[in-house]
């Protein structure tokens, strides 16, 4: 008797998920564009999860700050870095933003071409949002 009840329910779950996918598929058309890349030179690009943590400097390769976090505009046509500047052992540090294409990718360090600690200083305080 326990077999065939968790039969039937195995039936119906498979039931179930069948036709609601079919229901999520009615919407109105998409229209999405799709665009190829050369994949093979983007596998050796930067992860977002190598850049950020990562030092960077500026021409005459004094470090001036850390990547903290990289953040994209609220229309999602832009992205940012959130550097940290300053501090010590995580006291006193301020994060500012800067656009990421300001940013300049080396063989082993990112340049902010011109940058400073002072000047990085003079920018407004970025204050990660609370909800």
């Amino acid at each position: 008797m326990n077999r065939i009840a968790i039969l039937t329910g195995a039936a119906l779950l498979a039931a179930a998920a069948a036709t609601g996918g079919a229901a999520y598929g009615q919407g109105a058309p998409q229209n999405v564009q799709l665009v190829r890349v050369d994949v093979t030179t983007l596998a050796s690009g930067y992860r977002a999860s190598k850049v950020i943590g990562s030092n960077v400097v500026n021409d005459g390769n004094d470090k001036i700050g850390a990547i903290d976090d990289l953040l994209v505009s609220p229309d999602g046509k832009r992205p940012f870095a959130v550097l940290s500047v300053g501090g010590f052992l995580g006291m006193g540090t301020r994060y500012v933003i800067v656009p990421y294409e300001a940013l300049v990718f080396g063989k082993d360090k990112i340049i902010l071409p011109g940058g400073s600690v002072d000047g990085l200083k003079t920018l407004p305080e970025f204050k990660y949002a609370t909800d």
